[in-house]
Parts: C-alpha cells; sequence; structure tokens
C-alpha cells in the first residue's frame, strides 16, 4: 500500500508557525506509531505572490490535485491589501476550493470542558458541545452569474445571482447525512424557503433525499435566521446543521464563538472521491493570519492541528488515531496549559506556540 501524501501550504502570518507544530505531530506519527505521511510543502496566498506574481501558481494546483490531502495554513495580510482583486492572497484558497471542487465545507464547534469559561454564553449552554456544520462550498450566491456592479440611470447597482441545482443541492446533504450516521444521528437543514425560491428547492431536495436513502436519520428543517437564534439559546439540540454557501458563511462562525476562541476550530473541505476512494480534501484551521502577532509565539496551534486530526479522520481512515491526537489535546488544556488567547483564569500555565506543540506531543507520549 503506497504511502498516503500530504501537501502542506503553510502560507502567511501565523500560518508557518502553526503549521511548524503540526508537522512535529506528523512526525511524531512516523516515529511512534509507524504512521508516515509522505509530505511536499509548497507556497500559497501572500507568500505565493512574493514569488511567483500569483497568489496560487499552476504548478501548486496540479500539486494539490494529485495529492490525498492538502493542508493549509492561512492566507492573506495588510502589505497585500493595495493588490488587484484577482491576485489578493484569498484568491488562492479560493482557486484551491473551486478547481478541487470541494463543495462540503465541514466546520466543527466543540466546546472542551476546559474552555467552557471562555464562551460568551453560560457555562451549562456550551459544556460539552459537539456539533458540525456542512456548508455549500462551491456554488451559491457567492459564485452565481450574473454579477457585477452595474450602472443604472444616475446610480450603480450591485448585483449577486444566488443559484443551486439539484445535483449541488443534492450532494451536500448526503455528505450531512453520512456525516449524521456516524454522529448523533440527526441533521437539521437550514434555509429559507418562506422568502427564497432557492430555499423552496433546498428544502424540497434535502426532503428527497432524505425520504428515498436516508430514513434511518432524524432531519428537522428549520429558517436560516431562526436557526441563528436558536444557536444561541441552545446550541446543543443540534447535532449536524447542513445549509447552503451564503448561510453557511454566517452560522458557522456565530457557532465558532459560542467555543470561546477562533484558535480552536479546524475545518474540512471535502470534494468527490478520487481513484484510491479517498475524498478530494483540504483542512484548515478556521482563524486567519494574524499578523499582527505573527513571528512571536503567540499564535495558538490547536486549530491547525485539529485540522490534521480531521485529516487522520475523513482522509486517512485513522479515526482512533484522530482520536488520540484530540484527547491529547483535551489532557493539555485540562492541565492547564495555555497560549495567549487563552491566558484568562486561575492556574493556568502560559506557553508559546511552539511549547504548546510540545506539551501535545508529551500528552501523545503518555497515551501509548
Amino acid at each position: 500500500m503506497s504511502t498516503p501524501s500530504l501537501l502542506i501550504l503553510p502560507g502567511d502570518g501565523i500560518g508557518p508557525e502553526v503549521m511548524a507544530e503540526v508537522v512535529k505531530i506528523i512526525d511524531w506519527y512516523g516515529a511512534k506509531r509507524d504512521l508516515k505521511f509522505d509530505v511536499s510543502m509548497d507556497l500559497v496566498g501572500g507568500a505565493a505572490y512574493d514569488v511567483h506574481g500569483v497568489p496560487l501558481s499552476d504548478e501548486t494546483m496540479a500539486r494539490a490535485q494529485e495529492v490525498d490531502a492538502v493542508l493549509l495554513g492561512a492566507v492573506g495580510g495588510p502589505k497585500y491589501d493595495v493588490l488587484d482583486f484577482s491576485v489578493k492572497p484569498e484568491r488562492g484558497l479560493l482557486r484551491l476550493r473551486k478547481e478541487m471542487d470541494l463543495f462540503a465545507n465541514l466546520r466543527p464547534a466543540q466546546c472542551f470542558d476546559a474552555l467552557a469559561d471562555f464562551s460568551s454564553l453560560k457555562k451549562d449552554v456550551v459544556a460539552g458541545l459537539d456539533i458540525m456544520i456542512v456548508r455549500e462550498l462551491t456554488s451559491g450566491i457567492y459564485f452565481g452569474e450574473p454579477r457585477g456592479i452595474i450602472k443604472e440611470g444616475n446610480e450603480r447597482v450591485g448585483i449577486n445571482t444566488q443559484r443551486y441545482t439539484e445535483s449541488e443541492i443534492a450532494r451536500v446533504a448526503r455528505s450531512a447525512f453520512e456525516l449524521a450516521r456516524k454522529r448523533g444521528n440527526k441533521v437539521c437543514s437550514m434555509e429559507k424557503a418562506n422568502v427564497m425560491e432557492s430555499g423552496i428547492l433546498w428544502r424540497d431536495v434535502v426532503t428527497e433525499i432524505h425520504e428515498a436513502e436516508y430514513p434511518d436519520v432524524e432531519l428537522s428543517h428549520m429558517y436560516a435566521d431562526a436557526g441563528a437564534m436558536q444557536l444561541c439559546r441552545w446550541p446543543k439540540q443540534f447535532d449536524v446543521i447542513v445549509t447552503d454557501n451564503l448561510f453557511g458563511d454566517l452560522l458557522s462562525d456565530a457557532a465558532a464563538m459560542l467555543t470561546g476562541s477562533l484558535g480552536m476550530l479546524p475545518s474540512a473541505s471535502l470534494g468527490a472521491p478520487m481513484e484510491n476512494g479517498r475524498p478530494k480534501a483540504m483542512y484548515e484551521p478556521v482563524h486567519g493570519s494574524a499578523p499582527d502577532i505573527a513571528g512571536q509565539g503567540k499564535a495558538n496551534p490547536i486549530a491547525c492541528i485539529l485540522s490534521f486530526a480531521m485529516a487522520l479522520r475523513y482522509s486517512f481512515n485513522e479515526g482512533d488515531e484522530a482520536t488520540r491526537l484530540e484527547s491529547a489535546i483535551e489532557k493539555v488544556l485540562a492541565d492547564g496549559v495555555r497560549t495567549a488567547d487563552l491566558l484568562a483564569g486561575e492556574g493556568v500555565t502560559p506557553v508559546s506556540t511552539s511549547e504548546m506543540g510540545d506539551a501535545i506531543i508529551a500528552a501523545l507520549d503518555a497515551s501509548l
């Protein structure tokens, strides 16, 4: 059996710092669990623009299409704000998602018990929270045509089009139902069928897929604005939420803050299975490049490390090892080890980015 391949794109800002800790974890798995990866490194975002004049070279894009999974750090920074829209760092990320056809974005919102006090909600509301938002990622209003800014009479008009096909809705719905079968067996589909025709189609197709293929999974429907309210009121009522690109963008960011820190949140973007059966996949932390703290050892690497845990689970069929890594992180946090974003409270031990990585490796060693 060939060694699974992993393309690492550290990106900009704190991306290289947090990714360095992931590389340490990958090396640990090779040395201690005989779980080896064929790892290659390349450039994306501003780092790629500085070298190639584009945020993602054609050569890097081709490599991303060939490997078993891509692990990305973060892109962007104020030095690139003056660039034309077509070559801004974020365009590299969008190109990866679009050309790899990564249509299902998985955004878990999990609150470790040790961090329940960091949420803006009451502890009993978020302690033990473990939900998954599945966002359609390659269609909808961010990609629909026509779009642009045009002149009508004496004023400008901004146009964006919400557009979905049945097949686009069906494939992301299947992803959500499959995930639910491995979790709490509940899916809540969110749209705006009360005011949008695309929402009516969304609800119809999700219902059809449920009745025909997943009748064992509990399905409910909710308007997206009501869903946002319920996420703030009692988020633990949900297991898997499936929604479109725009609402998924908004709802997943809202759910992210329930956990207290963006530095804790991973994500996965999955596409259709390749010849080897693995889905095309890219894994990345939810946080941005945080250029204000880059190079200072203040960044929290846990979101990026948890993104690798998602890769273990969804790309490499190593669910037990993913759980081992997640448990090691939980142990470190329970012991009060904290990076700068999590220093509130008593009895905490402040650590740098690299020291957090070392602490997680120590916990992995203790798990053997």
